[in-house]
């Protein structure tokens, strides 16, 4: 089933699935949500470069929100698509908790074009992965579906399993801020050599950040030279 699924996935969605709109119903070009749903998506104009922290005050010309400016993340840069607000987080909780692959098949095709690097392009993807316990329960990596679809409109190879989640912790959603920083750390084993290598990796929300920190903080231990991150949506 697992797999059945992921091909699935990655082998496209039947037509009438695809051409209808999530959102409205009406004509979607293919992708999934029509032209004037997408238009009005919470589209994340002005970011932090190196966490994806919304910035909406004049005074951050730096492009650094204040928290990277007083202590950087160990990931390099950090995008993401939309702010995690209606109707995107709805989209985003289909897709993870309800196993909506269309929802995720389109999220992914819409995010490929903003979220595409545009200088250092990364030498591989690496989506965030689900300890195998969780993976059984939910059938599928979110964050590894995503990867596929960027990889392939990006022309970029995705190492599925080059990360490994070696603690099950508990889910970041029942967490409170605090919580969450601490809870992945020392989750993720690198599983394949990443010396003196660009390594991209792949979530769907990023929230603290504190899973993208516990993973690159991984990497850059086995020697990673650089590590970016991409995610559908960043939470405000």
């Amino acid at each position: 089933m697992v797999y059945k699924k992921i091909s699935h996935f990655l082998s496209g969605f039947p037509a009438a699935r695809l051409t209808l709109c999530l959102l409205c119903g009406n004509h979607s070009d293919g992708n999934g949500i029509c032209p004037p749903c997408a238009a009005e998506l919470p589209w994340l104009q002005r970011a932090c470069r190196h966490c994806a922290l919304p910035l909406s005050a004049p005074a951050e010309v730096s492009g650094i929100c204040a928290r990277c400016l007083q202590q950087a993340p160990s990931f390099n840069t950090a995008r993401a698509a939309w702010l995690y607000a209606f109707p995107i987080g709805q989209l985003v909780q289909r897709f993870k908790y309800r196993g909506d692959l269309a929802a995720g098949h389109s999220l992914a095709q819409l995010a490929a074009g903003p979220l595409r690097p545009t200088d250092k392009a990364p030498d591989l993807l690496a989506p965030i992965p689900l300890h195998w316990r969780r993976y059984w329960q939910r059938g599928f990596n979110q964050s590894q579906l995503i990867a596929a679809e960027l990889g392939r409109q990006w022309h970029l190879p995705v190492h599925a399993r080059l990360l490994r989640r070696v603690v099950a912790r508990e889910a970041q959603l029942r967490l409170k801020r605090s919580q969450r920083l601490r809870n992945p750390e020392h989750s993720f084993a690198v599983c394949s050599p990443v010396e003196g290598r660009h390594i991209g990796l792949v979530d769907d929300v990023i929230t603290t950040g504190a899973t993208l920190e516990a993973a690159a903080r991984a990497l850059i231990a086995a020697g990673a030279a650089w590590v970016s991150a991409y995610a559908l949506a960043r939470t405000p």
